[in-house]
């Protein structure tokens, strides 16, 4: 690792030399953004740690999904977007647990009360639906509330800068594991409205989603088939005000296997996500008001019915049901020309079931989850301080309050300061909560009603310097969190118990070498302690690591560009992780590993693109998951056209 380091460090060195020899430069691309306040304003004006993929950037992954080009971000770790599709996509940011992150689709908070720990199905969503992802970093409940303890995530699907009456885009890929994908776009702006109709569709034969460590070659492989859609309308009755109506279906298929090492040739998954919604946004120049209503619904159904009797549940049938509804009403009121304030109410209405049935060679066995319901209300507000010179700040505190749970609060403060037209310093200390989940709090065998949310504290240091040629950032961070919710293997209940430390560093270059050639590298270092009940002696231990999550993950890419030709080969290194051994089983250390990727498209013209992506070059056999098939060497390749 040390070697790994001396050659991060330098090529960081190298990139900040090229910046100084660039620091003359007057117009640098200051993007605007969104997720960091509720409101659209450049990148430069907040201290706030914001990563986004651009359009550009999603139109070079054609090969990916979405969890894959999320788990090339500094400081965030896909947990299953390395393992046959159809996995379970664990999001870890900046080494905060799993559900720990909070997911926005278009700005709205999403995710599914029916499992353990509320988390979004990231399966769900095609990256062809995808226009661009504002990533921010560290704690944002006092804007978005519960689960964004390590960040947020916002996708967003809106399309901007619409001039045409009718637009078709259209997109066709095929390759290893005869994996076949398409999508449709039809999109267009008729006087006052905006519309868009996109369809996506996948299938792929996929490969054994168990490792068999017997090497015996009778694990089948585990398929997939999933189909979404997504329809937007954007109505500007005047001026001031626009409305909007949105809904997306999206439903898969996917065989799974019975665990780790463990087939099963007759066990699937269909899972099926509906989401509605409205919202309408007045302008004025004073003040802007947006007002957003989503009613979402999730089905996931287990089923297994199995002639192998050496299954233990032979036959098995799990159907989860869950429902969310969800209000925000926020305005933007802009008191002076550099003095503003976001206030905002939010509410939240979570509904789960479930019925389990299995039958063993003891006979059919019986559970439900009654029909359970529970709701958040908030309210919040930020003060944003932006002299237009060097200093700029957001003061932000929100007062929540769940029947269950009392009343509870968080705070966000977050200065910065620009050095000159290149380099900004900034800092923030931030709260964050979870609300726990309502399988934990009424689970009849292991929930805990008197539980309560988890509470964290953010600090983080940071610089950044940006320029024509050469972008650098480096932010320290150290969160602390107390209450955590975990599992007591003891007493078979969850308890307020698990403490977490978390000391990172995240490192970003970017630099433009010439007209041809760009080089981007990003590093992220964890050090964590988890201080939890033993998973071997059931007795309070500390942790000096946290389960899948390494302490050094690094990425780095080659981008070639020449005329109609544009190439890149990239590679991600992972380092060593823990997985959970078993019950009473200490953890297994999973080794490190470093995958080398590559992508090439050629255009034919403005309108017609071909590509190629090969994932894991050299076919390196890695585990991201403990027991667990990963990504060997995977070749796709489509046409993408637009009319």
């Amino acid at each position: 690792m040390g070697k790994k380091m001396m050659l991060y460090l330098a090529l960081m060195i190298s990139n900040q030399l090229l910046a100084q020899k660039d620091s003359s430069a007057e117009h640098v691309l200051d993007e605007i953004i969104v997720t960091a306040n509720k409101q659209e304003q450049k990148q430069s004006t907040t201290g706030k740690v914001i990563t986004i993929i651009d359009k550009n950037q999603l139109a070079k992954s054609g090969g990916k999904n979405l969890p894959q080009v999320l788990n090339e971000i500094v400081g965030v770790t896909i947990n299953g977007a390395n393992n046959n599709i159809g996995t379970n996509q664990t999001v870890y940011m900046r080494g905060a647990a799993s559900g720990r992150t909070l997911i926005l689709l278009d700005g709205i908070a999403v995710n599914d009360p029916s499992t353990i720990n509320s988390e979004f199905d990231l399966n769900f969503i095609s990256l062809s639906d995808v226009e661009r992802i504002e990533v921010c970093k560290g704690a944002q409940s006092t804007i978005y509330g519960s689960d964004a303890i390590g960040g947020v995530i916002n996708i967003i699907t809106l399309q901007k800068d619409v001039h045409k009456t009718f637009n078709v885009k259209a997109g066709i890929t095929a390759g290893s594991f005869n994996t076949y994908k398409n999508n449709v776009q039809i999109f267009g702006k008729v006087k006052r409205l905006n519309y868009s109709i996109r369809n996506s569709y996948i299938r792929s034969s996929g490969f054994s989603t168990a490792f068999d460590s017997s090497f015996s070659n009778t694990f089948d492989k585990d398929g997939y088939k999933g189909n979404s859609t997504r329809a937007n309308a954007m109505f500007a009755v005047n001026n001031k005000l626009t409305v909007k109506v949105f809904g997306m279906q999206t439903k898969y298929t996917s065989s799974i296997d019975d665990g780790m090492f463990k087939d099963d040739k007759q066990q699937f998954i269909k899972n099926r996500l509906l989401q509605l919604g409205a919202g309408f946004q007045y302008k004025h120049h004073k003040i802007t008001i947006t007002g957003n209503y989503q009613f979402a619904e999730t089905k996931r159904n287990y089923k297994r019915d199995s002639t192998d009797q050496f299954v233990f549940n032979y036959f098995l049938r799990n159907k989860y049901f869950a429902q969310t509804q969800f209000f925000e009403l926020y305005a933007n009121i802009y008191i002076t020309p550099t003095v503003s304030l976001l206030q905002g109410i939010e509410y939240r209405q979570i509904n789960m079931r479930n019925n389990y049935l299995s039958v063993s060679e003891y006979g059919p066995y019986t559970n439900q989850f009654n029909d359970t319901t529970t709701f958040h209300t908030s309210i919040y507000s930020s003060l944003l301080l932006n002299s237009k010179k060097r200093f700029a700040t957001d003061l932000g505190v929100r007062y929540n309050y769940q029947g269950k749970l009392g009343k509870y609060f968080t705070f966000s403060i977050n200065p910065s300061y620009k050095i000159n037209e290149q380099t900004r310093v900034f800092a923030s200390v931030a709260s964050g909560f979870k609300a726990p989940s309502l399988y934990q709090l009424f689970d009849g065998y292991s929930g805990n009603s008197n539980l309560q949310p988890e509470k964290s504290t953010t600090a983080e240091l940071g610089a950044s310097n940006k320029t024509t040629k050469v972008s650098n950032r480096l932010v320290v961070f150290y969160r602390s969190l107390k209450d955590g919710i975990d599992y007591d293997y003891v007493n078979s209940k969850y308890f307020n118990f698990f403490q977490q430390k978390v000391l990172g560093m995240e490192i970003e270059n970017s630099v433009k070498i010439n007209d041809r050639f760009e080089l981007n590298t990003n590093l992220c270092l964890l050090s964590i302690k988890d201080s939890t009940q033993s998973r071997v002696s059931f007795i309070d231990t500390t942790f000096n690591y946290g389960l899948k999550r390494p302490n050094l993950t690094a990425n780095a890419s080659v981008n070639y560009r020449q005329n109609k030709f544009f190439s890149s080969i990239s590679f991600k290194y992972a380092g060593s992780r823990f997985d959970v051994g078993g019950y009473g089983i200490a953890d297994i250390k999973l080794p490190g590993y470093l995958l080398v990727n590559a992508y090439a498209e050629y255009m034919f013209n403005i309108k017609t693109k071909l590509f190629v992506d090969v994932q894991n070059l050299t076919n390196q056999r890695f585990f991201d998951l403990r027991g667990f098939n990963s990504l060997p060497l995977a070749a796709n390749a489509g046409i993408n056209i637009s009319l």
